[in-house]
C-alpha cells in the first residue's frame, strides 16, 4: 500500500474517533404539543431526558404517549441531521461523495 495513502487512512481513522466523541457531546431538543413534552437526545441518537409539563397529564394516557413519541422522533431526526453535518465536515476534505462513510 502506498505510504501516503496509509497516512491518510490513519488520519481519517483518528478524525472518525474524534467525531464519535464529539457526537456524544452534542445535544438536541425535540418537542411536541407546543412544548408540553420535550425530549433531549445526543449525537449518538440516545435519548438523554424527557420532560412532561403537568398540563400534558390532563389529556389522558393515549395522547400523552403520542406526544412523547412525536417528541422523541423530532429529537432523533435533529440528532441524525447533526451527525450527518459533522460527517460531511470529515468527508469534505477527503474528496469523498456525501454519504460515502
Amino acid at each position: 500500500m502506498n505510504p501516503n495513502m496509509m497516512k491518510q487512512l490513519q488520519k481519517m481513522q483518528a478524525q472518525m474517533a474524534k467525531l464519535q466523541d464529539e457526537l456524544g457531546e452534542i445535544t438536541v431538543n425535540g418537542s411536541a404539543g407546543g412544548g408540553v413534552v420535550t425530549v433531549v437526545a445526543d449525537g449518538h441518537q440516545k435519548i438523554r431526558s424527557v420532560t412532561i409539563e403537568p398540563e400534558a397529564l390532563e389529556e389522558g394516557a393515549e395522547l400523552l404517549a403520542d406526544l412523547v413519541l412525536a417528541a422523541c422522533n423530532d429529537a432523533l431526526d435533529k440528532s441524525r441531521e447533526q451527525a450527518a453535518q459533522h460527517m460531511g465536515q470529515l468527508t469534505a476534505g477527503l474528496g469523498l461523495p456525501p454519504g460515502f462513510l
